[in-house]
């Protein structure tokens, strides 16, 4: 079975359980600051986890793409990956539940949850696995949340039997939330063979910004199957990196490498996939020393050190950043979109690196230890530390022109380094202490106004500099807004003040914002603005300031918005500065 095949299969069968179909959104959370990526399905849906109504309805199904690095140390060998695709369907409220002595709306619970898993993992007409292969797993409950003896109840009923269903602890059987704050619950794995493909997560908690742990308004089924992983389950496969696509980019790594190292072409296919991917998002990060571009470098170097170790000396990052578009393109066309702009970033950070690598002998040559007859310990660490963070230099690249030079990086210089590493993770860590990566803070009320006046602002940049314009990210705290946008230019003085004005013009006339639930032809019919449009279904929020046959700003959004544009008094831009190549920020206040 191929993953086109299975992913195709696992939406015939949800559909005709009643799930409608969502896309995969922006591998860059919108609205949720406590992460650098979307790590799961949930993710988009957290409000709609929360009680909110889904455009599409109770049932959903969708295949989500994921970054997730918590294990990239593990990258390399047979299961773990970077980058993936995760298979999951939803059931947005539970009728077994009540909230004010009514039915809460639609979805399904833990009964219907399971028997759906188990049909779609058994029955030969989906995928017929062999049922005395699989076995379960359910939470054994702590302090907080009881035994989930219901859930293996319901396994024993559909055919499982008991000594197949075991009971683990949270670090096994609790999901979430996927950030610092959110949805989560008890979850129910289901493993082939002792490999796990699917999980099945109810979601009864919200935990809140305190640690705390309250019930939900509404409990959520959630599930979530690796699709990687469980093709190559079902094709007999010993690891993901024998079934399409990540066989053919392994295989086009082997033809260039001199001295073929399983793990190290593994790490090079899983990194590259990984980086394409994220530059080739629908908000497409670049290379960086920060956030999510900080990510993106990390992997192609690392990509780049391992090549060197297999023998690949030219420049070949693109090449497997053009291979991974070429397979990948036509189910993503976000890749074929920004093919240009990945390929540009991979042979321009290639080029960056290598000439830091060039320079690597001459900053080792002239550290205090190498001029020093007897060095101790702590001048090889410290100058190993500066190599490694002030100027960018490899740790296996430091060491290896230490080795030239005679001076052995043993076990006891290691320690050293090592620790001053995690103490400057640490200041790193103080230093950015309650820094939101992206979206919105909170739904505060002076977040709500900062949302708000970011789309004025967008519409503003678009009537003065052009409709090339696109938002590429932000970032909305209380404090103030900050907004990517496409444009190749430094805005000039009188540039930046028509702007502000024509936002305060609008704040001055007190325009009514409107919100309307249509469908996303619709959307594009009257012009409103979807920054990331293969994120939506079939209905989507569509708000607009102003009259509704002649809006200022007209977006596709689902965060909160204050009701009239006056209650934001009046707009200030703090700066205006470069962001990343072709994209420009500017910081702005309100009130």
């Amino acid at each position: 079975m191929t993953t086109r095949e299975l992913k195709e299969k696992y939406f015939e069968f949800f559909k005709g359980k009643g799930h409608k179909p969502i896309p995969s959104v922006s591998l860059i959370p919108e609205n949720d600051p406590t992460v650098l990526f979307t790590t799961a399905g949930m993710h988009p849906l957290v409000p709609y986890l929360l009680g909110e109504k889904h455009p599409a309805g109770d049932k959903l199904v969708s295949v989500q793409k994921c970054i997730r690095t918590g294990d990239i140390d593990e990258v390399g060998d047979d299961w773990h990956l970077t980058f993936f695709e995760m298979l999951g369907n939803w059931g947005l409220g539970s009728p077994a539940s009540t909230r004010g002595g009514e039915p809460t709306r639609g979805g399904y619970w833990k009964k219907e949850a399971i028997e759906m898993s188990w049909e779609f993992l058994t029955d030969k007409k989906w995928l017929g696995l062999d049922k005395n292969k699989i076995s379960i797993s359910c939470f054994e409950g702590d302090s907080g949340v009881p035994k989930d003896e219901k859930s293996a109840k319901i396994w024993e009923s559909v055919g499982v039997p008991k000594n197949k269903i075991k009971f683990l602890g949270r670090d096994q059987n609790w999901w979430g939330p996927a950030g610092k704050t959110g949805p989560c619950g008890p979850c129910s794995e289901m493993f082939f063979d002792g490999v796990e493909i699917w999980n099945d997560v109810f979601m009864e908690f919200n935990k809140t910004a305190d640690g705390k742990y309250e019930s939900l308004k509404q409990k959520n089924v959630d599930t979530g199957m690796g699709v990687e992983r469980t093709v190559a389950i079902l094709s007999g496969k010993k690891s993901v990196y024998d079934i399409e696509p990540l066989k053919s980019i392994v295989t086009a790594i082997k033809k260039l490498s001199k001295n073929y190292d399983k793990r190290s072409v593994r790490i090079i296919a899983d990194h590259l996939r990984a980086a394409t991917f994220i530059m080739g998002d629908e908000k497409g990060i670049a290379p960086s020393n920060i956030e999510q571009g900080y990510v993106v470098r990390k992997l192609i170097r690392r990509a780049i050190n391992e090549g060197k170790k297999i023998g690949i000396e030219k420049s070949f990052t693109h090449e497997i950043g053009k291979l991974v578009i070429d397979l990948m393109g036509e189910e993503y066309p976000e890749l074929q979109k920004n093919k240009d702009f990945v390929i540009e970033q991979f042979l321009e950070e290639e080029s960056k690196y290598k000439k830091i690598e060039e320079r690597t002998s001459r900053v080792i040559e002239v550290s205090p230890s190498a001029s020093i007859p007897e060095p101790s310990d702590e001048d090889i660490a410290n100058d190993l530390f500066n190599a490694t963070t002030t100027q960018g230099i490899s740790q296996r690249s430091a060491m290896d022109e230490f080795q030239k030079l005679g001076i052995n990086i043993n076990d006891d210089i290691l320690k050293i380094y090592y620790g001053k590493i995690e103490a400057h993770k640490e200041l790193s860590r103080t230093a950015t202490a309650g820094k939101f990566k992206s979206g919105l803070a909170d739904n505060s009320e002076q977040v709500t106004k900062l949302h708000t006046a970011t789309h004025l602002l967008l519409a503003a940049l678009r009537k003065v500099l052009g409709d090339h314009v696109y938002q590429k990210g932000s970032n909305i705290t209380a404090e103030r807004l900050r907004l990517d946008f496409s444009h190749g230019e430094k805005m000039t003085s009188e540039q930046i003040k028509k702007v502000e004005d024509a936002v305060n013009e609008v704040i001055v006339r007190d325009l009514p914002v409107n919100c309307a639930e249509v469908s996303l032809e619709k959307a594009k019919e009257i012009g409103a603005i979807g920054v990331f449009e293969s994120k939506y279904g079939d209905k989507v929020k569509v708000y607009s300031v102003g009259t509704p046959d002649c809006p200022y700003s007209c977006e596709i959004c689902a965060g909160p918005h204050i009701t009239h544009t006056g209650q934001l008094r009046h707009f200030k831009i703090l700066k205006e500065e470069a962001s990343s190549a072709g994209v420009r920020r500017i910081k702005a206040v309100v009130g």
